[in-house]
């Protein structure tokens, strides 16, 4: 058992989170401050493999990405390259390259550790921002909107699950020139999700012999089968129109109606046999009102520890009260940089968190942030377009700010008119997720162009198991404590959650596209290794879907292996090919 004085290992997991950005921040400034001669172009001087002239001459013309990087032979040189070369600027907001051969050229293994923690940090915000913002205004909206449970379960369970792979497939079909950094973090994470979560499941419970619903697992399965053939014809296809994106989209919808209408089925079938047992089958069951969505996410240490919380259950002892205040000033200290902006911007009105100056504050900077997103976003905006642009925001921040002053009580959050709050925390949210998917799809491209490995082999293995890893340990942890219920649940979110983010995520992603591109069809991006990812993917599908029937619908360490082997036999290939081919 835990002593009482050891830190409660969410808290201390935001703590290496919080140092780890100041660190970097720190490292930033230092950079930056004491060495600006590493960014003026001018002071390098010329490279013993190639001359500065040469550089100029041809990178600034050139539109063929940051491919001759490694090229040249010492980090000034190439400081020089990603400088001149036009298709090494930054996606996102930071210019990776430059402060990793620019400002931390003379020390590569720092630049790797700089750039793997802010890494952590970012997958890290994605997490967070879903789980106790994202998360809470979905369920909110839900209650005032008088969902049913099943439809809130297929569709905003899924979204609050899957909020990092859909914004992450947006980001990189819509920012990046390489779409194919979408296709293959969303596919990369539903394999990962279908075969090793679903795999891990069924080794941990096999001891139990728990069995799942057939008509529901069979359902969910058929279905992702038939969405992910319909993307792999538009693979084949290589281009999609408009009305073509917006079928594939429309696949989703067609699954919520047939989830629906099992669910009527189901219930009206419970009603004519006059017996109920009240047990959560499948997403179907929690219409009936026995069971509570839960959206799965990250434990809620996003907010800062009050010194009441710190002396809650400590000891008599004087010294420890103390050492334990303190401790609570210096871990609230650092999660601030991680916890004010989000907290100023993103309107909350649950019970516990409400705070009648955050909201009146965050009404106000809300406007302001979604201008400085727009302008961002929009390259040929000018000067004065940017300058209306944000002196509308703050026009319109003022008067919902004074609004929000005049209208609420300090006491408790507002009781009427909450849907326009929900709205505003909805929104605020998804542009904090689109921010940090953004700046993570950069990252990874960047990171790419250093490791000198294309960005689609880290969208289908660091972004995938990063924005899966919620799923590994959430649905995992429902299904060992949650019994036949908690499995249940957990196998089928394991097949909704990633048909989830392949129907919704890549079919916005091609809606947006095939938009901007409109009247003409969008080229898809030519990568052949997605015809391996797709076929691995269905295969594991397929075994699930033949050998949990022979198996009476019981979990065990059969099935399971059986996933976590294809999935392996699936990484092996593609790192052979990697490193052979």
């Amino acid at each position: 058992m835990a002593s009482s004085t050891s830190i409660p290992q969410p808290k201390k997991l935001s703590l290496f989170i919080n140092i780890s950005f100041l660190f970097l921040l720190c490292l930033s400034l230092i950079t930056t401050y004491l060495h600006p001669n590493n960014l003026d172009l001018p002071n390098h001087p010329k490279s013993n493999s190639i001359s500065s002239a040469n550089i100029l001459s041809e990178d600034i013309k050139s539109v063929n990405g940051c491919k001759d990087l490694h090229q040249h032979a010492d980090y000034k040189s190439r400081c020089l390259y990603v400088k001149t070369h036009t298709g090494c600027n930054p996606k996102g907001y930071i210019h990776y390259l430059k402060i990793f051969y620019c400002s931390l050229g003379k020390f590569p293994i720092l630049g790797h550790a700089a750039v793997l923690l802010w890494l952590i940090v970012l997958f890290y915000l994605l997490g967070n921002t879903a789980a106790n913002y994202f998360c809470s205004s979905l369920e909110s909206l839900s209650n005032i909107l008088k969902l049913s449970p099943t439809i809130a379960g297929v569709t905003l369970l899924s979204l609050g699950n899957g909020a990092s792979d859909v914004f992450s497939s947006i980001v990189a079909f819509t920012k990046s020139a390489d779409g194919d950094v979408g296709l293959n973090s969303v596919l990369g994470g539903a394999f990962f999700v279908s075969s090793i979560v679903v795999g891990v499941i069924s080794i941990l419970i096999s001891p139990h012999q728990v069995s799942v619903d057939e008509a529901s697992f069979v359902r969910d399965v058929i279905f992702f089968l038939f969405s992910l053939s319909s993307l792999l014809a538009i693979i084949v296809i290589g281009r999609i129109n408009l009305w073509g994106a917006l079928s594939f989209l429309a696949i989703y919808f067609v699954y919520v109606g047939t989830v629906s209408v099992s669910q009527i089925y189901r219930r009206n079938k419970n009603l004519a046999a006059s017996k109920y047992l009240p047990v959560v089958q499948s997403f179907d069951d929690l219409a009936d009102g026995t069971a509570s969505i839960p959206l799965l996410g990250y434990v809620d240490d996003d907010k800062p520890v009050s010194n009441a919380n710190l002396k809650t259950g400590l000891h008599d002892d004087q010294e420890q009260n103390y050492w334990f205040f303190y401790l609570g000033k210096l871990i609230y200290i650092l999660e601030l940089p991680l916890y004010l902006p989000r907290r100023l911007t993103i309107p909350v009105v649950s019970e516990e968190r409400w705070s009648k100056p955050y909201a009146v504050i965050s009404v106000a900077l809300a406007p302001i942030l979604l201008a400085a997103l727009c302008n961002t976003q929009r390259e040929d905006l000018s000067s004065r377009g940017k300058l209306v642009t944000y002196m509308t925001a703050v026009l319109i921040g003022l008067i919902l700010s004074n609004l929000a002053y005049v209208t609420t009580n300090k006491c408790s959050p507002p009781k009427e008119c909450l849907f326009p709050w929900l709205v505003g925390g909805f929104l605020m949210s998804v542009a904090w997720t689109y921010i940090t998917a953004e700046e993570l799809v950069g990252l990874l491209e960047s990171y790419g162009s250093i490791l000198g490995i294309s960005p689609s082999i880290l969208g289908l293995t660091v972004l995938a198991w990063g924005n899966s890893l919620n799923d590994l340990i959430a649905n995992a942890t429902m299904a060992v404590k949650g019994g036949t219920d908690g499995a249940q649940i957990a196998i089928s979110g394991c097949y909704a959650g990633p048909m989830f983010n392949t129907l919704v995520g890549v079919g916005t992603s091609l809606v947006l596209s095939s938009w901007f591109e409109y009247p003409s069809p969008y080229a898809i991006p030519t990568d052949h290794s997605l015809y391996e990812t797709i076929g691995f993917l269905m295969g594991g599908l397929l075994w699930a879907l033949v050998i949990l029937p022979k198996k009476g619908m019981k979990l065990d360490r059969y099935m399971g292996s059986g996933l976590v082997a294809i999935y392996l036999c699936f990484l092996f290939v593609r790192l052979a090919r990697l490193l052979f081919f």
